[in-house]
This record gives C-alpha cells, structure tokens and sequence, in this order.
C-alpha cells in the first residue's frame, strides 16, 4: 500500500474538525494518472494529492471520481506539509505563506471549478438544510455578521461519490469572496474556519489552520 498523510485543512479555533486530505508525499510510487484515480477513490477523501516534485511544489490533485486543475483545501493542507513558498498545479502557480497558526495561498478565482453560489437568508437557515439531489455543486451560505465579514456556509459537492458534504472548501470560499470583493470569517460545516481576503491584479488569499492526524 502507497504510503500517504492524513491532514485535517482549515480546523476550527480549537484545533477541530477541518476537511481530511490524503498527501502521498512520493508521487512517483504511483507514476499512473488511472492508478492515481483509483488509489484516490480507494482512499475516499473528498480530495487527493500527489506530490510530484516536493522542492518545486509540483502537485496533482484528486477527487474519488475526478482529477481537479487546482483545489482549496487540498493547495493550503499541502502548503504546511511541504513548507514551500510556492506550489506548481495545473491551473498555474499558487503562492503560499505561514502565519502564526494560520497557512496561506493566493490563487485565481478563475482557476477553482465551477460552483453554485447560493445565499440563504439567515445562518440558522443554512444550519437546517437537507443534502440535495446529486447534479450541482452547491454552495449555500448567509451572513452571520456582514459588517464583521462573518459568513456562515455548507457545502454539498453533488458528484455522488459519497462525500455528500465538504467540511470545508477552499475553491468556493475563493469565489464567494471574488464575489463580494471583501475579506471573509468563514464557518463552514461542523466548525472549520476558513480566511480570505482580496488581493491585488485579483488574486484571493485563502488561509486556515492544518493539523496532521
């Protein structure tokens, strides 16, 4: 069996819940992009990295059904684990930094896959919503705070792979906030956090506390 880490990406103030990720740190164990999907469906995370080349930051990222140009969680969990200043996606080259308990990257809203953004009137709201039909990857969310930048949010995939609801999402908290043009406190599923602040030439700075299990 290929050896890999388990991380838990964008965890809560006290250092729970987050979004597993698989890291196989040596890429090369499994050259094969097909042996790669179904290692990453074996495994059953909402997302796979394999690491192509630790010094440059080269990485390839999986779903359980899908290989993904670029993915939030899977660039900051990889970030901290690697301690690069950059990391190398097919999407482009993702800048990355460490901040106290905080890891960072700044990538492009137009590089995240395609979502569903969808506001809901209140948090409480949001909290009650029942998974829906497989077909569009939703992204619910309501102000819990709009001065405070404070966002409540779930995220339901709808690929029927059987991860019916992402802990935490980084693509998606990169276009909410390509969408506001603010800076955001984002509590997602359980209790993950997620950070994001507009950039510069519209890079999103993505961040949030990593933790290995």
């Amino acid at each position: 069996m290929t050896d890999y880490d388990v991380l838990r990406v964008f965890c809560g103030p006290h250092g729970d819940h987050g979004n597993e990720l698989a890291v196989v740190r040596e890429g090369s164990d499994v050259p094969d992009r097909d042996e790669r999907q179904a290692l990453a469906a074996k495994l059953g995370f909402s997302e796979t990295v394999f690491v192509d080349d630790p010094e440059r930051g080269v990485i390839d990222i999986y779903t359980p059904t899908t290989r993904l140009p670029f993915a939030g969680h899977p660039c900051v969990g990889t970030a901290w684990l690697l301690d690069v200043p950059e990391l190398v996606t097919p999407a482009g080259v993702v800048g990355t930094r460490l901040d106290g308990e905080f890891t960072w990257i700044e990538a492009r809203p137009e590089w995240a896959p395609p979502r569903t953004l969808r506001q809901y009137d209140s948090a409480a709201e949001v909290e009650e919503l029942q998974v829906p039909p497989p077909g569009e990857w939703i992204y619910a969310w309501a102000w819990e705070d709009a001065a405070a930048g404070r966002v409540r949010a779930r995220a339901f995939p709808g690929r029927n792979d059987g991860i019916d609801e992402d802990e935490a999402t980084g693509a998606a908290a990169l276009l909410l906030t390509a969408q506001l043009n603010r800076a955001l406190n984002i509590t997602q599923g359980k209790g993950s956090q997620i950070l994001t602040a507009p950039q510069p030439d519209g890079l999103i700075e993505v961040g949030g506390r990593v933790r290995l299990t």
